[in-house]
């Protein structure tokens, strides 16, 4: 029961979020998703039903710095998205942060990646 209810309320908090929040061709969604484990970063242009860019603490790239999904694992994986969105062409994104609060993991991804050169 506690654990139904407890993703019961995780899902309200996600359709909370995204009746606000929208990705459109100039300014797509940047999604981040924590795992125990991992971090999982999308640019999805919610419109076209299009993810334009994606990367994960999974990918080669990020195997040999061994990121985990902590702190300095998703600050270090917020720069090499922005860099990788850069390349892609996107420089403006809305920020959807899930059910998850603001701080934290969250908000160090945010920040190294408005570093990187992302403006959300």
């Amino acid at each position: 029961m506690k654990l139904a209810k407890k993703q019961l309320l995780q899902q309200k908090r996600r359709w909370r979020l995204r009746k606000k929040v929208s990705g459109t061709a100039e300014r797509p969604r940047l999604s981040v998703t924590f795992s125990h484990k991992h971090i999982y970063a999308q640019v999805i242009d919610d419109c076209a039903g299009k993810t334009l860019v994606a990367l994960t603490s999974t990918a080669k790239d990020s195997k040999s710095q061994s990121l985990k999904a902590n702190v300095a694992g998703a600050s270090a994986l917020g720069k090499a998205f922005a860099q990788k969105a850069a390349a892609a062409g996107v420089s403006q994104v809305v920020f959807d942060r899930g059910a998850r609060r603001y701080h934290g993991c969250v908000k160090a991804f945010a920040d190294a990646a408005r570093e990187g050169g992302l403006n959300f």
